[in-house]
């Protein structure tokens, strides 16, 4: 995709899934767990361009990174007592 991703944009999972270059199951599994909103228009999924923004955003990034690490404690600990 040559155009520059618009925030107001609407856009396919195809689209989507070029822009981010992941695979068709894995845009299944983030809309599954509604990780990237979307709204169905005709059986199909529409998606905001800014809901691929936020996804790729340094923000979010800092943010999975914190719960992962919580896990990963919280893992830890669990671990350990055994």
């Amino acid at each position: 995709m040559s155009e520059e991703l618009r925030k107001n944009g609407i856009y396919t999972t195809r689209e989507v899934r070029d822009i981010l270059k992941i695979s068709e199951s894995t845009i299944k599994r983030l809309l599954k767990k509604g990780i990237i909103k979307a709204n169905k228009v005709g059986g199909q999924y529409r998606i905001l361009g800014k809901e691929v923004l936020r996804l790729i955003s340094p923000n979010f990034e800092k943010r999975v990174e914190n719960v992962y690490m919580k896990i990963k404690k919280k893992a830890v600990k669990v671990v350990n007592r055994w």
